[in-house]
């Protein structure tokens, strides 16, 4: 009797410790894309790198910042930012809120060694109105950040190179980091059977240009929506990995990002702790939507 009672009661209590998990797990929305807000932008959009101090003779300390502020509030403001160093993922962070125009996300880092750090982040809003009409808008950012940390010199930290010092160590810190990646993309390509030639490269974190750039053959808005839906499946694919395995050490680099020459489809290839990843993304049919714009009905 006493083992029966306590089936029971044990059931009820790991199905409401289950659903607490699962709301837990599936609090923080992912980026959707909506149709682009042509009404609505970003009054202030930032990524930051900057070194703070030295610490000791052996370590420094940097701080990343990402911030955008929006024109107005809106129903949700959600922002993701990618921290690499060398090539390595270091760091991804995410943050989102509701009814409001501001996301910042700031944090102080220890550093050793001298560095290539680049970071790139995606800045998203939702943006509600009547009879759920859902619209949205996106944003990216970057920044990079070359530190110096030699035996025989003082430490020193510049964003583009202006001395010939600068620009030796650029140069280094610049073929070591392209070397590794080349290497690592490779591999991805050879493991996936990719076609190096049928696709245009792009790291990603080179994508921010295509905030004023269109891709080839494509119009500035429909690059948006391409970039704007690539950004969806990145989060989903690559920034949620972050939150499952929060707890244990992540080994990733720069994805790389191959838009098809055949102007059909994109593909995303990254690796996530030895597990080599792919993710395709077909474009929007352009034609089509072109049609129902101009259709009379």
């Amino acid at each position: 009797m006493t083992k029966r009672w306590f089936i029971l009661i044990m059931i009820p209590l790991v199905s409401t410790g289950l659903l607490i998990y699962l709301w837990q797990t599936d609090s923080a929305p992912v980026i959707t894309y909506f149709p682009e807000d042509q009404e609505i932008s970003f009054a202030e959009a930032s990524t930051m790198l900057e070194m703070v101090s030295e610490k000791t003779r052996d370590s420094y300390e940097m701080i990343w910042v990402s911030k955008s502020v929006s024109e107005r509030e809106l129903y949700l403001r959600q922002d993701a930012s990618l921290l690499f160093n060398n090539g390595r993922l270091l760091g991804i962070r995410s943050k989102w809120k509701e009814n409001t125009d501001t996301i910042q996300m700031k944090e102080k880092m220890d550093g050793e060694d001298s560095n290539f750090f680049q970071a790139i982040s995606i800045h998203h809003g939702e943006v509600h109105y009547p009879d759920d009409k859902i619209k949205s808008i996106h944003h990216m950012t970057s920044d990079q950040l070359y530190v110096i940390d030699s035996p025989n010199t003082t430490l020193e930290s510049f964003k583009t190179p202006e001395t010939d010092y600068e620009q030796e160590w650029s140069q280094l810190l610049d073929h070591t980091t392209e070397q590794q990646l080349l290497y690592h993309w490779k591999q991805l390509m050879r493991h996936f059977n990719i076609d190096e030639e049928s696709y245009e490269s792009v790291p990603l974190t080179n994508l921010y240009k295509y905030n004023t750039e269109p891709l080839p053959s494509f119009t500035q808005k429909q690059t948006n929506q391409i970039i704007g839906q690539l950004w969806e499946g990145i989060y989903r694919h690559y920034v949620m990995n972050v939150k499952n395995t929060e707890n244990s050490s992540v080994n990733s680099y720069i994805p790389l990002v191959l838009f098809d020459k055949q102007h059909r489809h994109l593909i995303v290839l990254y690796e996530w702790n030895g597990q080599k990843e792919r993710l395709i993304q077909q474009y929007p049919d352009f034609s089509q939507q072109k049609k129902t714009t101009n259709s009379p009905f």
